[in-house]
């Protein structure tokens, strides 16, 4: 049978102390305590192995170590927003360098942005790190917390106290334009579900790294009417060699509705996509794809904190490079049907 966990009350009681001493010295608040009675409380703390409670401890002191990070559930994930691949690696890499400076990362998911004023607040935190939100989001948060705020991916400007920090999406779309036609393609196809900020970006690029013969096409948000619109419109994306998407999600999705509906990838359409998640080389064809830093990004999001939280002027927004990596998914075009 466990032994009954050790209360604060227990420790006061036996050393003939209130409960309210016991506790400052738990949580480090010592100023009004003397020294002899410190030790005693400590020495008797590790007897009883007493086993604090960190959240108390925590919400205690005024700094808490803990850094959120807040995603937005986009209606685009189905729910599933942690499952995403450019969502699950961010997290990652912000989860290994807010460990390396010693502090404490809590994720949370979002519909609505006001959440998060109570989140924070809640658990005394030090920053937020935010994905997917816009432009009025920010404004909004900034309005009612003093907390840092760094988001990935902002549109427009960022209020005083936060900024942003990106990529340069435009030339990554240019990289892929200039990919396709290195190879040989005179049509090719950018497909997005909006065409906004990021996404307008990446196509903005690829029409200008491509040159004539660039199109675009805004495909539905929802994953089953969008495969039902590729059916529908099978025989016009054959007129295509090349087909750039805004993210590896709808590549890796068309390479594998292509095949099934006896188009082959690459040498009937050549696919790339963005963000070169792990998924684009465990697929075969491997996915030609635009490669973005997380670990950069995530490193440069704790810098940004540290000086958000020291009043050092911060670059409101910063764009990171990107680079093109190509693999077997893109090729030179066939021939004519």
């Amino acid at each position: 049978m466990n032994e009954p966990r050790v209360r604060i009350r227990d420790i006061a009681e036996e050393l003939g102390l209130s409960t309210a001493t016991v506790s400052n010295v738990i949580h480090g608040k010592t100023g009004k305590v003397s020294d002899a009675t410190a030790r005693r409380v400590q020495q008797l703390l590790e007897q009883r192995r007493y086993i604090p409670n960190m959240a108390g401890i925590l919400l205690a002191q005024n700094s808490s170590g803990i850094i959120g990070v807040a995603v937005y559930d986009h209606e685009k994930y189905e729910g599933k927003p942690l499952a995403d691949d450019f969502i699950a690696s961010a997290l990652s890499e912000l989860s290994r360098q807010i460990d390396r400076a010693g502090k404490f990362m809590m994720v949370k998911t979002v519909r609505q942005p006001d959440d998060l004023i109570a989140f924070a607040s809640m658990w005394n935190m030090e920053a937020l790190v935010l994905i997917g939100f816009c432009r009025q989001d920010y404004a909004r948060l900034r309005e009612n917390m003093r907390i840092g705020l760094v988001a990935y991916d902002a549109a427009g400007d960022m209020p005083p106290g936060s900024c942003s920090i990106g990529l340069d999406d435009f030339d990554g779309g240019r990289q892929v334009g200039r990919h396709f036609r290195s190879l040989g393609h005179r049509r090719a196809l950018c497909i997005a579900d909006n065409d906004e900020h990021v996404d307008h970006a990446r196509r903005k690029g690829f029409a200008a790294g491509f040159g004539p013969g660039a199109d675009f096409w805004q495909i539905p948000m929802d994953a089953r009417e969008r495969l039902s619109y590729y059916e529908a419109h099978l025989s016009a994306l054959r007129a295509y060699s090349a087909v750039f998407a805004v993210s590896d999600v709808y590549a890796l999705e068309l390479m594998r509705f292509l095949p099934a509906h006896g188009v082959r990838v690459p040498q009937e359409v050549s696919v790339a996509g963005f963000d070169d998640t792990p998924a684009c080389t465990r697929v075969y064809p491997a996915l030609t794809s635009v490669r973005q830093d997380s670990r950069a990004r995530a490193a440069l999001a704790l810098k940004r904190i540290a000086q958000l939280q020291s009043g050092e002027p911060v670059e409101p927004v910063c764009r990171l490079p990107v680079q093109l990596i190509a693999r077997e998914s893109t090729a030179r075009p066939g021939p004519p049907l």
